[in-house]
């Protein structure tokens, strides 16, 4: 099965290099430097992943990851953000936005191609995932990214379903906070642990009366667990 790349990246000679790079690696590869026109064929296009330059003159990365998240044609879209060395907010609000993955400039050409490999495995196991996921008093649609507590929906941003989704397919299983910035945000070391008690205390008030499931291990990280409900 042949993936599907598209390299947003307005600077001509590291598009060409990637383009080329992938395309030895037996990617069907397109691009663009233009973020608007890219937006437009990743429409028609429907790539596995987008290789996403967070600094664009006509638009900016973030939006288009925005839009793409946004799009239920296009979610399930992986995106890996090419950043500016000490962006770190920009990285953040990226990962906020549903984005999978990031890499420095500049980088390793080889480095972004197993970060791509990466990616794919995990959106093979998703597709071969149960498409629906019932624990206790919550039932989320893997699907709709769509969430039910005693069947009324509750909305949850496209991390915070991740995060979510993480802890239950893990159920019973204690999660350190390195792991979850690892698994759920795609990196660990530049962000600190703070990030997910932050959206732990997020997601505990959005779902309300299962907001117990999600047990806090003092000094370890979390678990899901719904043993003593």
């Amino acid at each position: 099965m042949t993936h599907k790349i598209y390299i947003i990246e307005d600077e001509p000679d590291i598009r060409e290099t990637l383009v080329y790079n992938f395309q030895k690696e037996n990617f069907e590869v397109n691009s663009s430097g233009n973020g608007i026109k890219g937006l437009e064929d990743i429409k028609i296009k429907k790539p596995d992943v987008l290789i996403l330059d967070l600094m664009l003159p006509d638009i900016s990365g973030l939006e288009i990851c925005r839009k793409i998240k946004n799009d239920d044609q296009l979610k399930n879209i992986s995106i890996i953000m090419l950043t500016a060395k000490g962006d770190e907010v920009d990285r953040i609000v990226g990962f906020e936005l549903g984005a999978d993955d990031y890499v420095t400039k500049p980088f390793s050409i080889r480095e972004l191609i197993l970060r791509v490999k990466v990616l794919q495995k995990k959106q093979s196991e998703n597709i071969d995932s149960d498409k629906l996921l019932e624990i206790g008093q919550i039932s989320m649609d893997l699907d709709a990214h769509s969430v039910s507590i005693d069947k009324k929906q509750i909305i949850l941003t496209a991390l915070e379903f991740k995060l979510l989704k993480h802890l239950a397919q893990r159920k019973g299983r204690v999660q350190t906070r390195d792991q979850l910035l690892g698994d759920v945000w795609g990196y660990s070391s530049e962000v600190t642990t703070r990030t997910v008690d932050t959206h732990i205390k997020r997601l505990r008030e959005k779902l309300g009366s299962a907001c117990n499931y999600i047990q806090t291990i003092r000094g370890v990280g979390y678990r899901f667990n719904v043993s003593n409900q």
